[in-house]
């Protein structure tokens, strides 16, 4: 078995760190034990290029569990937990291609690794594994039944890709579930981006004003944190319903030139290029504090900034100094990529739990149907949608009601009004 990790010798604390993160994946648990038994994937090759931590491990042993013969890279250089890399490498023999802070060059390297096993789905958290197949590895694509993407960015570029008519296999749009950016985009990383945030810094979050740039579903979790902590919020914004539903929800909203020269704290969440750009970094108070928490880094303007910065350097293990030419200091958090995973553990188990029960049960049904779909990107079946919560319920200890006879009935015609 080939693998590149850091060391085979974290494997136990990766050990114990994943079993901590299944005791609050009953749903994941509970699709692995049917998979145990019923082999769904059997025989299928699958790639996978995810963030490399707990939950991803017990994602990856409820694959192989259901048959399914998996190699593993990131989908971030900074994402990766060294010590999950080595536990499932040692414990069960999957290989995996990641090491914390490798650079673009190896994590490229790490890509094809993965894409080495001829996979017959692929799994992408950012489309990486898609977009390489697309481009430089041609050659795989006949063999690929289909794949499935994790979050908001990667989709945007899958159906960017359908739009065009370039797509070569069908895609699920795993991050589109209800079961997923309802609850892992929303509270998920509203959570894990202020604790990246904080542990990076140790500074005080009330108080000050806080810059959220976007107001999807990432972003309203991050305000609805950063707001509950006693931060002032100022949401920015390019489209005009998301703005207005922030205004309803409370928070300030201007464009990012305004805020530029307001914010203590800036993150932003949009999915998009420069979004704070060159002249923004001029407008910032002494001392502001930027960070990311959208998949790429690419949402901060890294090299325009470095065109106008006297001096860079490292101050702390997760914060990079720029002074200005203007004598102010700007300081990039996570080195522009997701603080929540650079600088701490990203999401709760406990959301991911349905985040990648979506993921298995995506994986199944792909198997389930390859021969009837499409070469574009489809939404995750409101069947498995509504399983997941049911499952997550469960385990919650919740139950609801039930439509009557009479209930259903009436909402299925158009005789009975008021």
């Amino acid at each position: 078995m080939e693998y590149d990790i850091k060391d085979i010798g974290l494997a136990e604390d990766g050990k114990i760190s994943v079993e901590w993160a299944n005791k609050s994946m009953p749903v994941l648990n509970s699709i692995k034990k049917r998979f145990t038994a019923e082999k769904p994937l059997a025989g299928v090759r699958l790639g996978a290029c995810l963030h490399v931590t707990t939950e991803t491990a017990s994602l990856m042993e409820t694959l192989k569990a259901g048959g399914a013969e998996v190699s593993l890279c990131a989908s971030n250089p900074l994402s990766t937990q060294d010590y999950v890399e080595a536990y499932l490498v040692k414990y069960h023999e999957i290989p995996v291609h990641a090491i914390k802070g490798e650079d673009r060059d190896v994590y490229y390297t790490h890509i094809n690794s993965v894409l080495d096993i001829n996979p017959k789905i692929t799994m992408d958290d950012g489309a990486d594994l898609v977009s390489t197949i697309h481009g430089e590895r041609k050659d795989l694509i006949d063999g690929i039944i289909g794949g499935t993407e994790e979050t908001t960015t990667g989709v945007i570029r899958l159906k960017a890709m359908a739009e065009d008519g370039v797509l070569r296999f069908p895609l699920i749009a795993v991050n589109d579930a209800k079961t997923k950016h309802f609850f892992d985009n929303r509270y998920g990383t509203g959570q894990s981006t202020m604790d990246g945030i904080i542990r990076a810094t140790n500074r005080l979050i009330a108080g000050s004003i806080f810059v959220v740039c976007g107001y999807g579903w990432c972003s309203r979790g991050l305000a609805m944190r950063a707001s509950g902590m006693g931060a002032n919020v100022i949401v920015t914004e390019v489209d005009p319903l998301r703005a207005l539903e922030a205004v309803m929800d409370g928070y300030r909203v201007m464009p990012i030139a305004e805020a530029a020269e307001l914010g203590d704290f800036f993150c932003t969440l949009t999915g998009d290029i420069n979004v704070i750009r060159r002249e923004h970094f001029q407008k910032m108070k002494d001392g502001a504090i930027v960070s990311n928490s959208g998949h790429f880094n690419v949402e901060l303007d890294l090299d325009g900034l470095k065109e106008i910065a006297a001096y860079r350097g490292r101050i702390r293990e997760y914060i990079d100094q720029y002074e200005l030419e203007n004598g102010r200091s700007v300081y990039i958090l996570g080195e522009g990529r997701l603080i929540n995973l650079a600088a701490a553990e990203g999401h709760p188990s406990s959301v991911m739990d349905m985040s990648f029960a979506n993921q298995a049960l995506a994986a199944e049904y792909m198997v389930k149907n390859a021969d009837t779909l499409d070469n574009i990107v489809y939404s995750v079946p409101d069947d498995i949608d509504r399983e997941i919560a049911r499952l997550k319920l469960a385990s919650m200890g919740v139950t609801i009601d039930t439509l009557t006879a009479e209930q259903e009935k009436y909402l299925n015609s158009w005789e009975m009004g008021t």
